[in-house]
């Protein structure tokens, strides 16, 4: 019965979205939502953050497991009408997400030598410009781009320990750029906009060790994010 209902379910969408695209019905809701200069709203999401490691040498030794997990986002939105077809838009954010690493150097011969697991808590603040089409019925697909900044309050940054003590550290502040795309989809009563976003940093975000020779960072050139973000907005 449960799996019938969301077939039910899945259909009566995909009708009303074929609808909404194919048909010339002009029934449209929120008509004059977009035409004020200033409006505000929510953001839940789910996020996955990777990193991109470069090394200082090319021994297969040196190469560090990543695995990442499914993480939490929670925000605000607020945009500003340029025209019919651009937004500036400035979405401040929680993300929490977990990684764990795993360092695959023969020195390393215990569980708790040879892994880390990094929690981060990021306060995320992107500024984007949003390109629309122009809006077919209850629909408006748009692109994204920008530049962010976020801060780590899990970085460990000050933290004197370093991973001879089990303390993988991390840049406190890194800086992003960011394109996606996404639906403006207008409800009865409110938009709601689903969207994917590739989040790429472009600094270097480690803390090396304090050895210089450290079998945890002595070979690691550069650490840096890369993130998914999907996200779910209601204005």
């Amino acid at each position: 019965m449960k799996k019938l209902f969301i077939v039910i379910a899945v259909l009566i969408f995909t009708q009303n979205l074929s609808a909404q695209l194919f048909s010339k019905e002009k029934v449209q809701n929120l008509q004059n939502f977009d035409k004020s200069r200033l409006s505000y709203g929510y953001i839940l999401g789910f996020n996955l953050y990777d990193f991109n490691f470069d090394y200082t040498t090319d021994f297969e030794d040196a190469d560090i497991l990543h695995n990442e997990s499914l993480g939490f986002s929670v925000g605000l939105m607020g945009n500003l009408r340029i025209n019919d077809y651009l937004d500036l838009r400035l979405e401040p954010m929680v993300t929490f997400n977990t990684r764990n690493l795993t360092f695959n150097n023969p020195q390393l011969t215990s569980e708790f030598e040879s892994f880390r697991e990094v929690k981060s808590t990021y306060v995320h603040i992107p500024l984007l410009l949003k390109v629309s089409t122009k809006r077919i019925n209850n629909i408006k697909p748009f692109i994204v781009g920008g530049v962010s900044t976020s801060i780590n309050l899990s970085s460990n940054q000050d933290n004197p320990d370093d991973n001879s003590a089990g303390e993988f550290r991390m840049k406190t502040n890194t800086n992003y750029y960011e394109i996606g795309f996404g639906i403006d989809f207008y409800l009865y009563y409110f938009k709601f906009t689903p969207s994917i976003r590739g989040v790429f940093a472009m600094s270097d975000e480690l803390v090396p060790d304090n050895d210089p020779n450290s079998p945890w960072t002595g070979t690691i050139d550069k650490m840096s994010t890369r993130g998914i973000f999907i996200n779910f907005t209601f204005q």
